[in-house]
């Protein structure tokens, strides 16, 4: 497989590897939004969320929770931003299940994405088409 994130779960690859289990593992980013920004994938390969079996999403959210509060308490950070790039046109650079954790420290200057507004009925038609689309 010509997967980056499976040639480093496979050791292939050197990695700065922060926690690991047998569904899981979490190292740096090589190119980091913030000091200890870290990634944790799956250990086996799904391309994203719709893909990723339930069970398989359960166990590697404990694994991101893990990495999270170790975060937390390592880098002594009061928060962070959890990230899943799902898909190309919304970001995902590698096609393989995983998520950011950026610590966040007051006045850091990362902001979120700007907000807008919904127009008169929009909300409610776009509301409808969701709910229509998951049952």
């Amino acid at each position: 497989m010509n997967c980056i994130f499976c040639k480093i779960i496979a050791g292939e690859i050197p990695s700065f590897k922060v926690y690991e289990d047998e569904h899981a593992l979490a190292f740096l980013d090589i190119n980091p939004v913030a000091l200890g920004h870290t990634l944790v994938v799956s250990k086996k390969h799904f391309t994203n969320l719709e893909n990723i079996p339930e069970e398989d999403l359960c166990n590697l959210m404990v694994a991101v929770k893990k990495v999270g509060l170790g975060l937390k308490e390592g880098l002594d950070v009061e928060g962070y931003n959890l990230q899943e790039n799902n898909d190309p046109v919304a970001g995902q650079i590698i096609p393989h299940i995983h998520f950011h954790i950026v610590p966040r420290a007051e006045g850091d200057n990362l902001h979120l994405w700007p907000q807008g507004r919904y127009e008169e009925g929009e909300a409610e038609e776009t509301a409808r088409r969701i709910k229509q689309a998951i049952i």
